[in-house]
């Protein structure tokens, strides 16, 4: 008993020590806090200069503030926008030194009451040298940096000018700025123009710009809205009348068609993202930094693709449209459209959708059976087949397209140029299902995969990105690349923050790859026609250039992609809710648009970049027989792997032509006296 009491005591004795020192210990830390604010002086306000972008030739492409922000003189803004932002953010501004005592003190027992931390207590100035200086990070250093920097700006700032630097460094959402830019976004006016009842939801979104805005969720801004106003009438801004008639006043937000659409805007919109959350670049630093960013875009190559997309689709269609290429040698973007028109929809079908890509999956099949006992002249039956899988539990048909069957033997080399559903689904569970799964892994393809027998024919979506980068490693003989964006980013007195190093890691066969991509060139080929059309056959009049590329087609998805060993390019074509494409237009205008933008491109370019590495050899082979091509058949130039061509022929062959001696030639003395011997 008296042990507990003891106990008692001195944790009694102990807490009135703390509670002499805690003030003493507040104090003398002002007082170091404001002794290092004097003695730092005045301060060097970084320019508001949001990070710059160029193309990979230097040009100028856009910049992370697209609302093109001015800095606003206070003097200007509309008073309602001053007082609601003084309102809802610290009614006080104008009787504290920085810190809002009584504020704090409030919010602190509000949390305690509620055992949370939802109180915030930053007065503008606080917020104000965040915003200037610091980052997000929630760390003591942080915090006390924040102290520092807020005392400094108190020093020597007005505080007409710390509101000014405030209004036009907030973030409004929407890559909005600033008052200026935040009244343009929403509401299309200037911020001197804006109304009371604008003003009031304008000054609610830096709180939250993602739940906030009236663009994303109109009604939480109007719940938003009335806070700001209540706020008001309780600062004695405003009467409770006014304060209603503006709650009920009609609000006239911008309109998406008022927007001037950026330069390459799909891109840009990915720029940001990769600089956000690969390279780590907070949102201060590229808003008011002065960061210039160089980019891997191509900006004839990108003016290029939006031509062709904007040429071969109608206007009137709602049909979408996704296009990305890749150099795949760096692995850089040099073009990427995410969708017809940004200022409509900004969801970007490029990096974000995933789709089915149908048989443009199959390259991906072919080189697993390449890999494993097939060649291009490997023949199998192509007719309506059901297949037993799973120890023979579950049976899988499919179907081709059409339902066009050859009912006889077809090459490896046929079946991929006439995108044969049953060849492929044989080939795949004759190497076992897993082989496909691995080989599609390996060449950059990261969405999920399943060893499934419908996994032959592109059931499981992927990216149009990543289609590109997997048709990137076979334009590499192998070497497996990382899609970039950016090459270097600098601050503003040059110094480099980041440079890129693109990096390959061969991870297919070489001697595979490039047979492959031979067999893909088979698709504009009519030398391999058998029962159908080559599925590139309507386009193949357009291209002058040897590219290796496929179609793919689901019921709700249309694709095309290919390459050459200076160019990847994929294109989808579809509706975002998925419907189906029912009418031959809609269906070919993938086709249409890669083959446009690939021959656009390559201008220039040399009309055949392909070169077999060692270990390949060309072989004359008859399409219909798998054989060598003889007399009577017709032939076409093959690639094998050293050693697994065909060595038997069809047709009529004549040995003494085949195996003519090579002439020698004789010395003089054999020629005067060859009766002698």
């Amino acid at each position: 008993m008296h042990f507990d009491t003891r106990i008692r005591k001195k944790m009694a004795l102990l807490l009135r020590r703390s509670a002499l020192f805690l003030p003493v210990s507040l104090l003398l830390g002002l007082i170091i806090l404001l002794l290092a604010a004097k003695i730092a002086g005045p301060m060097d306000i970084p320019a508001s200069k949001p990070a710059v972008f160029y193309d990979n030739r230097g040009q100028l492409v856009g910049k992370w503030d697209t609302t093109n922000k001015q800095w606003m003189d206070s003097n200007a803004m509309a008073p309602a926008l001053k007082l609601a932002t003084l309102a809802v953010e610290d009614r006080r501004f104008f009787h504290h030194h920085g810190f809002d005592f009584r504020r704090m003190i409030q919010s602190a027992l509000i949390d305690l009451r509620h055992f949370s931390k939802a109180q915030g207590a930053s007065t503008i100035t606080m917020q104000y040298a965040k915003n200037l200086f610091l980052s997000n990070d929630k760390t003591w250093l942080r915090k006390f940096s924040e102290m520092f920097y807020t005392i400094r700006l108190e020093m020597n700032e007005s505080k007409k000018s710390i509101l000014e630097g405030y209004l036009n460094t907030i973030y409004y959402g929407r890559g909005a700025y600033g008052a200026e830019a935040g009244a343009r976004t929403y509401f299309n006016k200037s911020a001197r123009d804006l109304s009371l009842a604008e003003a009031s939801m304008l000054a609610g979104i830096p709180n939250g710009p993602s739940i906030y805005s009236p663009f994303m969720n109109y009604g939480k801004a109007k719940k938003r809205q009335k806070v700001v106003l209540n706020t008001m009438v309780k600062s004695g801004f405003l009467s409770k009348k006014r304060a209603e008639i503006a709650y009920h006043a009609p609000l006239h937000l911008a309109h998406a068609e008022n927007k001037v659409p950026e330069k390459a805007s799909y891109f840009q919109d990915a720029l940001r993202h990769e600089l956000i959350d690969r390279l780590h670049f907070t949102q201060k630093e590229l808003a008011s930094g002065g960061l210039k960013v160089y980019t891997t875009l191509d900006n004839e190559t990108q003016e290029t693709a939006e031509y062709w997309v904007k040429r071969v689709i109608p206007s009137s269609t709602p049909i979408q449209t996704a296009l990305v290429a890749l150099d795949p040698k760096t692995g850089g973007v040099v073009a990427m459209v995410g969708g017809r028109d940004y200022t409509k929809s900004t969801y970007n079908r490029a990096v974000s959708a995933k789709r089915s890509p149908g048989s443009a999956f199959k390259p991906f099949l072919y080189y697993a059976a390449l890999q494993n006992g097939f060649t291009p002249a490997t023949r199998l039956k192509s007719e309506p087949t059901a297949f037993a899988f799973d120890n023979g539990r579950r049976d899988y048909t499919p179907n081709n397209f059409g339902g066009y069957y050859a009912n006889n033997p077809i090459t490896m080399a046929q079946a991929l140029a006439l995108s044969d559903n049953i060849f492929a689904v044989k080939t795949h569970l004759a190497i076992g299902m897993k082989k496909l799964v691995s080989a599609a892994r390996s060449a950059g393809i990261s969405s999920a995969l399943a060893p499934i027998p419908s996994l032959a024919l592109g059931t499981k979506p992927v990216s149009v990105l990543e289609l590109a980068r997997g048709y990137a490693t076979f334009a590499n003989q192998g070497a497996r690349i990382q899609p970039a964006m950016i090459t270097k980013v600098t601050d503003s007195k040059g110094q480099v923050l980041y440079e890129w190093q693109p990096k390959k890691q061969q991870v297919l066969n070489r001697q595979t790859s490039f047979v492959l991509s031979q067999m893909m060139t088979g698709v504009f080929d009519k030398r391999l026609n058998g029962y159908t059309k080559v599925t590139g056959s309507k386009i193949s009049g357009l291209l002058t250039h040897k590219v290796a590329a496929k179609t793919g087609s689901t019921p709700s998805d249309s694709w095309m992609a290919g390459f050459t060993p200076e160019l990847v390019s994929a294109v989808w074509v579809g509706y975002d809710q998925g419907e189906m494409i029912s009418t031959y237009p809609d269906s070919g205008y993938a086709k249409t648009i890669w083959a446009h933008f690939m021959e656009s491109a390559l201008k220039g370019k040399p009309k055949n970049a392909f070169k077999a590495p060692k270990g390949v050899v060309s072989v004359r082979i008859d399409p219909k027989s798998g054989l060598r091509a003889g007399k009577g058949c017709s032939g076409r130039p093959t690639y094998f792997i050293k050693g697994t061509a065909p060595t038997t022929y069809c047709g009529k062959q004549e040995p003494h032509k085949l195996q003519k001696p090579t002439k020698q030639r004789r010395s003089l003395l054999d020629r005067l006296f060859h009766w002698w011997k």
